[in-house]
């Protein structure tokens, strides 16, 4: 089967081509207008992918040396995400469904990022995921495939979000979280202390609290010290993320017993989280999976992959496929 994937949930036009090799292209066109403006603009983000969308496509089957006739179905992300950017994909991928007579199958963007780690493992079931990302926080116990029980979650900003808005306090380009994370490689953990909330009420997440305290503390120091320290508050900022993240990660396998995780989502790439989680898998005797970092991040590969699983399962769409802004 050769699918077709396109994602367009937020500001990454992306288009991918899974044969029966794999993953044969995986391209993505980024959308650098919203950088002046230190955010997604949804209108402007809806706008660029209308420009790109066509070429992407092309570029993706190019690449993968498979023209559109060779095309048995499309996949495409349904939702989380911005509706104006969400419908350019659907409609797009309804006109192509249409013209060629084949099916098109909705994806849902959170389980692509939990199915990404597919494309080059293959997991056990039953397993506990922790998905983070820029708009999501979630722990998701999945019994089988698309079988999800969400057991955590953020009650307020996402892990992804605090990074980004802590990096703008600090003066940083958007997005803020690969930066952070590569300033805190030269920075001190435990330069500063930040909160980490709700450790012992659950598997539910709060950051908007450490986002609070670190405009405080950048607020209240003198401008040279930040720009001295830059590296250590950086760091500071990941332990008291990453921390949050894997202990509640800890609490989810103990409670449900599961002996595979992943980690899935933009968020997935950061190091120290990478490195906390390879070793608390290692101390509790766990298989962990965790996606290339080209697969982290918001990409048609995931929606590829997780739409030929829904495929063989027979799950498809028909061109009623409507979107929706929220889980």
């Amino acid at each position: 089967m050769n699918i077709l994937a396109i994602e367009s949930s937020c500001d990454d036009t992306s288009a991918a081509v899974f044969t029966a090799e794999g993953i044969k292209s995986n391209i993505i066109a980024s959308q650098s207008i919203h950088l002046q403006f230190g955010g997604v603009v949804p209108e402007l983000a809806s706008r660029a992918h209308q420009k790109t969308i066509s070429q992407t496509v092309e570029q993706a089957l190019d690449e993968a040396g498979v023209s559109l006739e060779e095309i048995d179905s499309i996949a495409v992300t349904q939702g989380p995400g911005l509706l104006g950017s969400l419908l350019v994909g659907i409609c797009f991928a309804k006109g192509l469904a249409t013209s060629r007579n084949i099916p098109i199958i909705g994806v849902n963007h959170m389980d692509a990022h939990i199915y990404a780690n597919f494309i080059d493992h293959e997991p056990e079931f039953p397993l506990v995921a922790l998905t983070v990302s820029g708009g999501h926080t979630q722990l998701v116990y999945v019994k089988s495939p698309f079988e999800h029980e969400v057991i955590g979650k953020t009650r307020d900003d996402a892990a992804g979000e605090a990074f980004d808005k802590i990096g703008k306090i600090l003066g940083l380009p958007y997005p803020a979280g690969p930066e952070i994370d590569k300033l805190s490689k030269d920075g001190d953990p435990a330069f500063h202390t930040f909160p980490q909330a709700m450790l012992h009420k659950g598997l539910d997440f709060s950051f908007s609290g450490l986002k609070t305290s670190a405009l405080y503390y950048v607020r209240d120091q003198e401008e040279a010290f930040v720009k001295e320290h830059l590296n250590d508050i950086c760091a500071s900022v990941s332990f008291a993320i990453a921390e949050v993240l894997v202990k509640k990660l800890k609490k989810a396998v103990k409670q449900t017993g599961v002996k595979t995780i992943l980690l899935a989502g933009g968020v997935s790439a950061n190091s120290m989280l990478r490195d906390k989680t390879e070793k608390m898998a290692k101390e509790m005797g766990l298989k962990l999976y965790i996606p290339k970092i080209s697969y982290c991040t918001d990409n048609a590969a995931m929606i590829a992959i997780t739409g030929k699983m829904k495929a063989d399962l027979g799950q498809y769409d028909d061109l009623d496929l409507k979107p929706f802004s929220s889980l």
